[in-house]
């Protein structure tokens, strides 16, 4: 039938045009883009997938970069510590110095002034030193307990790392009172003297000095209470442990043999939470000890808080290597203080290389997902330039058939002629 009106031909033709430009126009921007999935026409399933994908791998190499401060972060820290454990070191050789009775009392003094010099700089390193701006090492992060890198694309993927407090500060509302015992009255009473430890909110770690014949004794606190009361403690250089537990008394240590006013041997108990008791031998009425609180530290900082103090190295701020006998106990404080620092370093090494391992997993987990991405949102150009050739020729066709179609239509003029 030959109709003018309607031109099936060439509607077919129109027709085929349109969607083949559409592919072609689809193609096209995908080679000019790169991209599969420019709109979520495209594939709207692959866009959602892509899209959370996206969010995890801008997650992972944020992550990278966090791993990566805090991996200097540390760095700081435990090269601060380094620091701090060569002076001990020096410190340590200088108290073995002045042990022995080669030196007079003034080359004494001379290597306790050398000795507190080191202990002020490590003091000084402790509060100076930073990263970005904050304080490391001086307490300031530690009291907020430990510190949380985020290391993972999603929430609470973390690994935590509880900076060491290598400056030695007191603890704010301690009190440390010791008490000397009743003037002896016989040959068969013994001389006992206490020291109150109240007020402050302690920890296990915290350092207690004092002094027996002005000579100074520190000890680490190794339990408190539910009320943060002393019942624990260990003195520098001895494995004994003496605690309460609000019953009885555990544990005894000889500490010191009193030489001053020959007390004799001076055993140390916690007779109560909180109370230390110290008991030299019974020597007469006129042998005792005389047991002191420190009101300073080594390099003359004066202490309001008393000598309770937190921090590595509280033991060896208070040391003196002035006598021989002070010395010998400066030797074990330092060593004490030197294993502080030596095991506050390892830990610090173990979570840098923790996180070393954690930032490589987190490239290896990014470059992986960037690949699976990829597979999902790129275009693949050997297939979509093939796909642009073929529309491109049955557009060309298609616009020749339609030419053809519009022209079939002129033979109706012969049947009018």
């Amino acid at each position: 039938m030959a109709t003018i009106n309607t031109n099936m031909a060439a509607n077919i033709a129109a027709n085929s045009m349109t969607r083949n430009e559409r592919s072609m126009s689809q193609t096209m921007e995908r080679l000019s883009t790169g991209i599969r999935i420019n709109s979520a026409k495209d594939d709207a399933a692959g866009l959602a997938i892509s899209s959370k994908m996206t969010s995890q791998i801008n997650g992972l190499n944020q992550a990278v970069r966090n791993a990566n401060d805090a991996i200097g972060m540390i760095q700081v820290e435990e090269g601060a510590m380094k620091e701090a454990s060569n002076m001990l070191q020096r410190m340590r050789e200088l108290a073995v110095q002045a042990v022995s009775d080669s030196n007079t009392a003034a080359d004494r003094t001379a290597l306790d002034k050398e000795f507190e010099q080191l202990a002020s700089e490590i003091q000084r390193i402790g509060g100076n030193t930073q990263w970005n701006g904050t304080n490391l090492i001086d307490g300031t992060i530690s009291s907020g307990g430990a510190s949380a890198f985020q290391i993972g694309a999603n929430a609470s993927q973390t690994i935590s790392h509880t900076f060491a407090q290598l400056k030695t500060s007191a603890i704010a509302s301690a009190a440390v009172a010791p008490a000397e015992g009743a003037t002896t009255t016989s040959s068969t009473d013994a001389d006992i003297d206490t020291i109150a430890i109240s007020g402050g909110t302690f920890k296990v770690g915290d350092t207690l000095s004092f002094t027996i014949d002005s000579i100074v004794f520190s000890a680490d606190v190794t339990s408190v209470n539910g009320s943060d009361a002393v019942n624990g403690l260990r003195f520098h250089g001895s494995s004994t442990t003496i605690s309460h537990n609000g019953t009885s008394a555990t544990g005894s240590d000889v500490i010191y043999t009193a030489t001053a006013n020959s007390g004799g041997a001076v055993t140390a108990t916690m007779s109560a939470e909180g109370t230390l008791t110290l008991t030299s031998a019974t020597s007469g009425a006129s042998k005792y000890i005389t047991t002191g609180e420190l009101g300073a530290f080594s390099d003359g900082v004066s202490i309001t808080e008393g000598s309770m103090a937190r921090g590595l190295t509280a033991g060896a701020m208070f040391a003196d290597i002035s006598t021989s006998s002070g010395a010998q106990n400066a030797i074990k404080t330092v060593d004490h203080v030197i294993n502080k620092v030596d095991s506050a370093r390892a830990g610090s090494g173990a979570v840098m290389s923790r996180l070393e391992y954690a930032a490589d997993n987190l490239v290896n987990v990014s470059q992986n997902s960037s690949a699976a991405r990829s597979r999902i949102m790129d275009a693949d150009y050997a297939a979509e330039t093939t796909e642009l050739a073929r529309t491109q020729i049955i557009q060309q066709a298609g616009t020749a058939m339609l030419a053809q179609a519009n022209q079939s239509q002129q033979a109706v003029l012969a049947l009018l002629r």
